[in-house]
């Protein structure tokens, strides 16, 4: 069986991110630079970690980057935004981008 390519595994910069994920009325976005494994085996891990770079109260209004867990952002009830660039490199290659 052939191993899932990670379409995130490569870095990216915080005004070109994968996905934006925002809490609003917290004040907190990450910018997730990158995924570390594939959606399916993120699921599977529960320590799976992302590179975001993070902007909340607590820094003033700059980013701060750094690993985190994926759990901790997507258990917040945050919102997810997909960078439309990313969204269509991943319709050229012919590949979804799966839900949350």
């Amino acid at each position: 069986m052939a191993r899932a390519k990670n379409y995130c595994g490569k870095m990216r910069e915080i005004d070109n991110p994968y996905e934006t994920w925002t809490l609003d009325h917290a004040g907190w976005t990450w910018q997730v630079l990158k995924k570390y494994q594939t959606p399916e085996n993120e699921k599977k891990n529960p320590y799976a970690r992302w590179l975001v770079a993070a902007k909340s109260p607590e820094t003033y209004g700059s980013w701060e980057m750094g690993d985190t867990y994926v759990h901790e952002i997507k258990n917040s009830g945050a919102v997810r935004t997909i960078n439309p660039i990313f969204r269509e490199e991943m319709k050229e290659l012919g590949i979804g981008i799966p839900s949350n």
